[in-house]
Protein backbone atom coordinates (compact mmCIF):
# COMPACT_ATOMS: atom_id res chain seq x y z
CA UNK A 1 0.00 0.00 0.00
CA UNK A 2 1.68 3.51 -0.57
CA UNK A 3 1.48 6.33 1.81
CA UNK A 4 0.45 9.64 0.73
CA UNK A 5 2.94 12.70 1.95
CA UNK A 6 1.71 14.82 4.72
CA UNK A 7 1.31 17.93 2.73
CA UNK A 8 -1.05 15.22 0.60
CA UNK A 9 -2.87 14.27 3.64
CA UNK A 10 -3.31 17.57 5.47
CA UNK A 11 -5.35 19.26 2.01
CA UNK A 12 -7.59 16.10 2.20
CA UNK A 13 -8.13 16.71 5.56
CA UNK A 14 -8.82 20.18 5.26
CA UNK A 15 -11.20 19.72 2.79
CA UNK A 16 -13.03 17.01 4.54
CA UNK A 17 -13.35 18.46 7.38
CA UNK A 18 -14.62 21.77 5.56
CA UNK A 19 -17.35 19.77 5.21
CA UNK A 20 -17.60 18.16 8.45
CA UNK A 21 -20.92 18.13 10.24
CA UNK A 22 -20.35 15.24 12.84
CA UNK A 23 -20.56 15.37 16.47
CA UNK A 24 -18.00 12.95 17.69
CA UNK A 25 -15.34 14.16 20.05
CA UNK A 26 -17.41 17.87 20.35
CA UNK A 27 -16.06 20.02 23.27
CA UNK A 28 -18.63 22.52 24.43
CA UNK A 29 -16.69 26.00 24.83
CA UNK A 30 -20.19 27.35 26.32
CA UNK A 31 -18.19 26.09 29.58
CA UNK A 32 -15.03 27.65 29.22
CA UNK A 33 -16.53 31.47 28.67
CA UNK A 34 -17.83 31.19 31.73
CA UNK A 35 -13.97 31.06 33.32
CA UNK A 36 -13.43 34.48 30.89
CA UNK A 37 -14.10 36.36 34.08
CA UNK A 38 -11.56 33.95 35.92
CA UNK A 39 -8.07 34.13 36.44
CA UNK A 40 -5.56 33.18 33.56
CA UNK A 41 -4.04 29.72 33.39
CA UNK A 42 -0.69 28.71 33.39
CA UNK A 43 1.11 30.42 29.89
CA UNK A 44 1.83 28.31 26.74
CA UNK A 45 4.30 25.55 26.64
CA UNK A 46 6.47 26.04 23.88
CA UNK A 47 4.98 25.26 20.66
CA UNK A 48 5.96 25.15 17.15
CA UNK A 49 4.61 28.10 14.83
CA UNK A 50 1.36 27.59 12.93
CA UNK A 51 1.71 27.70 9.29
CA UNK A 52 -1.24 29.61 8.50
CA UNK A 53 -2.38 29.02 5.21
CA UNK A 54 -5.10 31.99 5.08
CA UNK A 55 -4.11 35.41 4.62
CA UNK A 56 -4.08 37.77 7.35
CA UNK A 57 -5.28 41.70 6.58
CA UNK A 58 -3.13 43.96 7.66
CA UNK A 59 -4.88 46.87 6.64
CA UNK A 60 -7.27 45.90 9.92
CA UNK A 61 -4.21 46.32 12.53
CA UNK A 62 -4.57 48.62 14.92
CA UNK A 63 -8.41 49.52 14.21
CA UNK A 64 -10.82 48.41 17.02
CA UNK A 65 -13.26 45.65 16.82
CA UNK A 66 -16.66 46.89 16.84
CA UNK A 67 -18.86 47.13 20.55
CA UNK A 68 -21.55 45.64 19.36
CA UNK A 69 -19.72 41.85 18.18
CA UNK A 70 -20.37 39.40 20.23
CA UNK A 71 -18.70 35.68 19.38
CA UNK A 72 -20.46 32.68 19.67
CA UNK A 73 -17.76 29.52 19.80
CA UNK A 74 -19.48 26.42 18.64
CA UNK A 75 -18.51 22.76 19.85
CA UNK A 76 -15.03 21.86 18.28
CA UNK A 77 -15.24 18.86 15.85
CA UNK A 78 -12.79 16.22 15.53
CA UNK A 79 -10.08 17.18 18.42
CA UNK A 80 -9.96 15.19 21.45
CA UNK A 81 -11.52 16.54 24.33
CA UNK A 82 -8.15 16.47 25.99
CA UNK A 83 -6.49 18.32 23.42
CA UNK A 84 -9.67 21.00 22.89
CA UNK A 85 -9.63 21.93 26.19
CA UNK A 86 -6.42 24.05 26.44
CA UNK A 87 -7.39 25.42 23.14
CA UNK A 88 -11.01 26.48 24.29
CA UNK A 89 -9.59 27.67 27.54
CA UNK A 90 -6.82 29.90 25.40
CA UNK A 91 -9.44 31.35 23.17
CA UNK A 92 -10.79 32.84 25.42
CA UNK A 93 -8.26 34.51 27.06
CA UNK A 94 -6.93 35.48 23.88
CA UNK A 95 -10.88 37.04 22.81
CA UNK A 96 -10.50 39.15 26.25
CA UNK A 97 -7.33 40.64 25.66
CA UNK A 98 -8.14 41.20 21.77
CA UNK A 99 -11.47 43.20 23.07
CA UNK A 100 -13.59 39.72 21.33
CA UNK A 101 -16.72 39.75 23.70
CA UNK A 102 -17.70 35.28 23.49
CA UNK A 103 -21.00 34.85 23.91
CA UNK A 104 -22.59 31.53 25.80
CA UNK A 105 -24.07 29.19 24.02
CA UNK A 106 -27.58 29.77 24.93
CA UNK A 107 -27.04 33.56 24.39
CA UNK A 108 -29.30 34.84 21.59
CA UNK A 109 -27.09 38.20 21.16
CA UNK A 110 -24.61 36.72 19.05
CA UNK A 111 -23.06 38.41 15.65
CA UNK A 112 -21.02 35.79 14.61
CA UNK A 113 -20.59 31.88 15.22
CA UNK A 114 -16.61 30.56 15.51
CA UNK A 115 -16.99 26.68 14.39
CA UNK A 116 -13.56 24.61 14.56
CA UNK A 117 -12.70 21.78 12.90
CA UNK A 118 -9.63 19.55 13.28
CA UNK A 119 -7.52 16.60 12.47
CA UNK A 120 -4.35 15.45 13.40
CA UNK A 121 -2.25 13.36 10.95
CA UNK A 122 1.01 11.64 12.51
CA UNK A 123 3.96 10.42 9.88
CA UNK A 124 7.25 8.80 11.33
CA UNK A 125 8.18 11.21 13.73
CA UNK A 126 5.57 14.22 13.41
CA UNK A 127 1.70 14.67 13.96
CA UNK A 128 0.12 17.65 12.15
CA UNK A 129 -2.57 19.06 13.14
CA UNK A 130 -5.19 20.81 10.64
CA UNK A 131 -7.63 23.49 11.59
CA UNK A 132 -10.48 25.17 9.95
CA UNK A 133 -12.41 28.20 11.25
CA UNK A 134 -15.63 29.26 9.63
CA UNK A 135 -17.28 32.25 10.76
CA UNK A 136 -20.71 32.33 10.36
CA UNK A 137 -23.64 34.95 10.42
CA UNK A 138 -26.39 33.76 12.91
CA UNK A 139 -28.30 32.84 10.06
CA UNK A 140 -25.78 30.32 9.21
CA UNK A 141 -24.11 32.22 6.39
CA UNK A 142 -20.49 31.85 5.99
CA UNK A 143 -18.69 34.96 6.29
CA UNK A 144 -15.20 34.00 6.56
CA UNK A 145 -12.42 31.25 6.78
CA UNK A 146 -9.49 30.59 9.12
CA UNK A 147 -7.38 27.75 8.50
CA UNK A 148 -3.60 26.51 8.76
CA UNK A 149 -1.76 23.80 10.46
CA UNK A 150 0.24 23.17 13.69
CA UNK A 151 3.31 20.68 12.91
CA UNK A 152 4.98 18.91 16.54
CA UNK A 153 7.49 16.68 16.70
CA UNK A 154 6.51 13.53 18.41
CA UNK A 155 8.57 11.26 21.02
CA UNK A 156 5.41 8.76 21.89
CA UNK A 157 2.19 8.02 20.61
CA UNK A 158 0.11 9.48 17.81
CA UNK A 159 -3.01 10.87 16.79
CA UNK A 160 -4.16 13.39 19.83
CA UNK A 161 -2.37 11.83 22.15
CA UNK A 162 0.94 13.06 20.68
CA UNK A 163 -0.60 16.78 20.51
CA UNK A 164 1.16 18.66 23.30
CA UNK A 165 -1.52 21.41 24.85
CA UNK A 166 1.06 24.21 23.65
CA UNK A 167 0.74 23.68 20.12
CA UNK A 168 -3.47 23.87 20.54
CA UNK A 169 -2.66 27.09 22.52
CA UNK A 170 -0.64 28.52 19.41
CA UNK A 171 -3.36 27.35 17.16
CA UNK A 172 -5.96 30.09 19.30
CA UNK A 173 -3.38 32.26 19.64
CA UNK A 174 -3.06 32.77 15.36
CA UNK A 175 -6.81 31.86 15.17
CA UNK A 176 -7.89 34.95 17.67
CA UNK A 177 -5.11 37.14 15.81
CA UNK A 178 -6.84 36.36 12.47
CA UNK A 179 -10.23 36.85 13.63
CA UNK A 180 -9.52 40.13 15.44
CA UNK A 181 -7.67 41.31 12.30
CA UNK A 182 -10.41 40.34 10.48
CA UNK A 183 -13.31 41.62 12.60
CA UNK A 184 -11.86 44.86 13.27
CA UNK A 185 -11.95 45.67 8.95
CA UNK A 186 -15.54 44.61 9.43
CA UNK A 187 -17.87 48.01 9.82
CA UNK A 188 -20.23 48.12 12.85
Amino acid sequence: MRRLPVSTMALLAAAALSACTSTQDVLEPSAIAAQQSGSATAGPQPATSPVIASTTDTSAVGRPIPANVRVQVAPIVGASVEAATPLTERLAIKARERGIRLAGSSDQTATHVLKGYFSALTEGKETTVVYVWDVYDPAGTRLHRINGQQKVQISGGDGWSSVPPGAMQSIADATIEQLASWLSGQTG
